[in-house]
């Protein structure tokens, strides 16, 4: 006898067979064996199977959860080989999915209704797991369902082959029951194998010493009476077992190797040749029944179902996949997938009561805007962490900062350029400062122009037309120039009068040529400065990023704040000794008053200038306001000088031209210049000035000492 059929589908009872069959080198076939351990060759090296082994099934469990994202779960296995070497299974597959378990429990027959119920509530510890997986006994499933029933404890459960598809299982616990999947062997009915059984009678089988057991024992009778013998099987309900058609491709599988062996061995003959005597288990096992495949006789034409062997004697892993719900108000098991060295659902046909899968997870999803930060030695449970604003998501456990200047996708996965930001044309940020500005430049084109047309008037004359020009020049592009001009000017009243008060001669570098010069050189300083500054920093635009939000980006000039107000230490000297020589000669006569209105001029500008910078850095965290308060800062400084300094002289020229006359007197030795309440500045020699009637006051004459 080379071979075995094993009639029994307890894995143990394989074991056992097996360790005794590979002693006499006898090779064997199962058809319900399903326990990993019988894959070892180094063990059971002549053991074949016509089912898979429960590896298969606890990768399509695993599958399974993956699918619909179940993460954490709990796990309850029976005591003994099937139960534990395919929860050890399940275990393997799911660490390599990043499945967790939350925890495991094992059940066994010997256990009381009290222990079920204990293990419940050890799976009720874990209240994120709400998926149970079963590895478990048909008997072992419905003590658990019935606990859950008991204790009206609820959870999705996914069982393997020992529940399957059996309505036993879910008896009187159809509630608890409702929404598990469960997985049982793909297998078929065989119509002739119904028919067949269902002709037996007691008369005709008379080779099966157990038929008569089986016959009394079903139609609860004694074959001694004569109404015994005339029930028949076509009248009972009958349900085929699901496993026949592995026991058709058991037999079928050992005559095919026994054909090839005797094809190949007694090629000329078509009985048993001496070749094949004595048998040799070993060739038998590895060159004959591994090798065989065929088609799977009586299998539906529609399905594919070819029976081979792989190296370690396992049969292909086919399983069907159920769902066990209520339709049309009765529970059902209805076959929603299948798993063949792949997983293939149809969720249509799941009726899930939330419309939504169930989760069971450790920890909740985190948001778009959140990365999972894992627990040590754990790739389930997480704490979300938010994002910056202004970071993207590297990978889910991985926040990452867009570079200055970028911002993050609204999906989070990179970053894009943020538009650059400027004050534009069209912008009422804008539009105030260049329309103050244009306004002030036609009041100084207006003032050129009234300056040229009475060039040669006593007004104009008597102001110092070169220095008025620069600094009418001045308004329009440049503090240096314009200060350095009120600089000069000042200067030289302060000298002339202090040259009037000491009784000294003429003082020098008062002509306008001199004047003209010592302006110059005064511009000059700054010059160099603003070269230098160009020198050490480039020309251009630069952006800035505020470094708090990081969400804007800034267009503005190369040079920084703190240069561009260093650059203008200069002009700050400048306004000071011009305010200086404005307060010194602020008792001139009457006939000089222009140190007046330079007083004026000044005394404003300071003030301005004082609130500017302050303002220009308090603003700093806004561009618009700042680049606008500067703008307005500058045109209200030329504003002041135009306003207060030329606007008198205008007024003469425009509206009082009877004033703008002059009348040359002859000199005298010696002259007094008031300067109201009757008190005397000083008296000047007649060789120092030539004075001139204009207007009925006497001032000095333009050509020699003009204002």
């Amino acid at each position: 006898m080379f071979t075995h059929v094993f009639p029994r589908s307890l894995s143990l009872r394989s074991l056992h067979v097996a360790n005794l069959l590979r002693l006499f080198q006898i090779p064997q076939i199962s058809y319900a064996s399903t326990s990993a351990k019988l894959s070892d060759k180094t063990r059971y090296d002549y053991f074949a199977r016509t089912v898979p082994p429960d590896f298969y099934q606890a990768k399509a469990i695993a599958e399974i959860l993956r699918y619909f994202n179940w993460t954490y779960v709990s796990t309850v296995a029976s005591e003994g080989d099937y139960g534990e070497t395919g929860i050890d299974a399940f275990q393997q597959e799911a660490r390599a999915r990043q499945i967790c378990i939350a925890t495991s429990a094992k059940v066994s027959r010997s256990m009381s209704r009290w222990s079920y119920e204990n293990v419940i509530r050890s799976l009720q510890q874990k209240s994120n797991a709400k998926v149970v997986i079963l590895f478990t006994r048909s008997e072992d499933a419905r003590e658990l369902l019935v606990a859950a029933n008991r204790m009206n404890v609820t959870f999705t459960w996914v069982a393997s082959d020992g529940w399957g598809a059996q309505e036993s299982v879910v008896r009187g616990s159809e509630a608890v029951a409702d929404g598990a999947f469960t997985i049982e062997l793909a297998s078929y009915e065989i119509p002739q194998f119904n028919k067949y059984f269902t002709n037996l009678h007691p008369y005709n089988n008379t080779r099966n010493p157990w038929f008569r057991e089986f016959w009394e024992n079903q139609f609860q009778c004694s074959l001694q009476d004569l109404g015994c013998g005339r029930h028949s099987l076509r009248d009972v309900p009958f349900q085929p077992e699901s496993k026949i058609m592995f026991v058709v491709n058991a037999v079928f599988a050992m005559a095919h190797a026994l054909h090839h062996m005797r094809q190949s061995l007694c090629p000329n003959s078509t009985k048993v040749c001496e070749a094949l005597k004595p048998g040799n288990g070993r060739k038998f096992y590895r060159d004959y029944i591994l090798k065989v495949k065929f088609d799977a006789p009586f299998h539906p034409p529609e399905r594919e179902n070819v029976v081979r062997f792989d190296n370690f004697g396992d049969s292909i892993g086919r399983y069907n996949i159920f769902h066990y719900h209520k339709e049309d108000n009765r529970y059902v098991y209805r076959k929603v997938g299948y798993w063949a060295q792949g997983l293939t659902l149809d969720t249509s046909l799941i009726p899930w009561p939330s419309q939504l899968p169930p989760t069971s997870q450790c920890s909740d999803p985190c948001r778009k805007n959140e990365v999972k930060n894992m627990q040590p030695g754990d790739v389930c449970c997480w704490i979300c962490i938010p994002c910056q604003p202004y970071q993207f998501l590297q990978d889910e456990f991985t926040c990452a900062d867009c570079i200055f200047g970028q911002w993050p996708l609204a999906n989070l996965t990179g970053c894009y350029d943020l538009p650059e930001e400027y004050i534009r044309w069209e912008d009422a940020w804008a539009i105030g400062p260049v329309t103050i500005s244009c306004l002030g430049m036609m009041c100084t084109l207006f003032v050129i122009g009234i300056f040229l047309k009475h060039n040669e008037t006593p007004v104009v004359k008597a102001s110092g037309r070169e220095l008025c020009y620069i600094l009418l020049l001045g308004l329009g592009t440049s503090f240096a120039v314009c200060y350095s001009a009120l600089l000069t000017k000042t200067n030289r009243i302060a000298r002339i009068f202090s040259g009037v008060k000491d009784g000294a001669q003429r003082p020098r570098f008062i002509s306008p040529a001199s004047q003209v010069a010592i302006c110059g050189g005064l511009i000059s300083c700054q010059l160099v400065v603003v070269l230098v500054w160009m020198l050490v920093e480039t020309p251009g635009v630069r952006k800035e990023v505020s470094p708090e939000k990081r969400d804007i980006v800034t267009l503005k000039c190369n040079s920084r704040d703190t240069s561009m107000l260093i650059s203008l230490t200069y002009n700050c000297i400048l306004i000071i000794l011009c305010t200086f020589y404005a307060f010194k000669t602020r008792k001139c006569p009457e006939n000089f008053n222009e140190a007046k209105f330079i007083g004026f001029t000044m005394y404003t500008t300071c003030i301005i200038w004082l609130a500017f910078q302050p303002i220009f850095y308090v603003t700093a965290s806004d561009y618009r306001v700042q680049t606008t308060t500067m703008c307005i800062s500058v045109s209200l400084s030329g504003s002041v000088v135009l306003g207060c300094l030329f606007a008198p002289k205008v007024h003469i020229i425009l509206f009082q031209p009877q004033k703008n006359v002059c009348t040359l007197r002859t000199p005298t030795t010696r002259f007094s210049v008031t300067t109201g309440q009757g008190s005397s500045l000083s008296q000047a020699s007649a060789s120092n000035v030539v004075p001139t009637v204009c207007n009925g006051r006497e001032v000095v004459d333009s050509t020699t000492s003009s204002l």
